[in-house]
């Protein structure tokens, strides 16, 4: 008995230097981030900033990055994915502080949801990109990557699933991510922690805040090896406590004074 956690991935990334103690994996639906990659690559500059919002030195970024992007990944242009996604998520979870233990609990527990690689294992390698998941890119599939992944992502977390000995999918996820992911497929049900900061006797989510917290929570599942819903009752990292009358079966809700990190 276990449980399976996802998280988004991150729009900022490090490509520096590593010194991995662990072997890296390559990305189990390689297949079609290549099929996905061939669209991407006719992309132009004006495209890339239309069609997700950015600034021209981003949509030149991006364009310059899938034009380069090589599906063999190459370990001289490639990172594992735990260690390329930098964002506050990441921050929370701090993968350079984790024991190699805790990496390799991670491989088997923690899936990364990807707009251009479907779904991730954390030492999977992955090459620099900027690929949102509600990027709305028409592809072979449909108008949208939502069309594009979610057979295919809702597949093969159904089958980490099996494989974990799953009984719940911890989502961690932003909404935008976990929106590729068919729920009424799962095998399992989902648990949804939802993390407020307290101020004046109100609680409200904060999202810079939150997302740090999903990186929290989800390292705190592969470190203290949480096996069930209750398990996760007991998460208490920067000073975030549980509170019962707030959550429900597949809500937990945990707060804290806002003031607290």
């Amino acid at each position: 008995m276990s449980l399976l956690c996802v998280v988004s991935p991150a729009k900022a990334l490090d490509f520096g230097p590593l010194a991995l103690d662990a072997s890296p994996t390559m990305p189990r639906l390689l297949d079609e981030a290549g099929a996905l990659g061939k669209v991407a690559r006719q992309c132009s500059r004006s495209d890339f900033k239309s069609l997700m919002d950015l600034s021209e030195d981003l949509a030149d970024l991006t364009y310059e990055r899938f034009q380069a992007f090589d599906p063999e990944h190459p370990e001289r242009s490639s990172k594992p994915a735990i260690y390329a996604f930098n964002g506050d998520t990441y921050r929370g979870f701090d993968v350079a502080t984790l024991k190699r233990p805790a990496v390799e609990e991670a491989q088997k527990r923690l899936r990364i949801l990807s707009g251009l690689y479907g779904v991730l294992k954390p030492l999977d390698l992955i090459q620099a990109y900027r690929l949102e998941m509600g990027t709305r890119l028409p592809n072979p599939k449909g108008r949208d990557l939502y069309a594009f992944w979610k057979e295919e992502v809702t597949a093969l977390l159904n089958a980490d699933i099996e494989d974990a000995g799953a009984t719940a999918l911890v989502n961690c996820a932003s909404v935008e991510y976990f929106k590729a992911v068919d729920t009424k497929k799962l095998s399992v049900p989902v648990i949804t922690p939802v993390f407020k900061e307290e101020r004046a006797g109100a609680a409200r989510v904060v999202s810079f805040y939150a997302k740090r917290a999903r990186g929290m929570m989800a390292r705190f599942i592969v470190e203290n090896d949480v096996r069930d819903a209750d398990g996760l009752k007991a998460f208490d990292m920067a000073g975030y406590r549980f509170r019962a009358p707030l959550s429900d079966a597949h809500n937990p809700v945990f707060t804290r004074l806002q003031d607290e990190e």
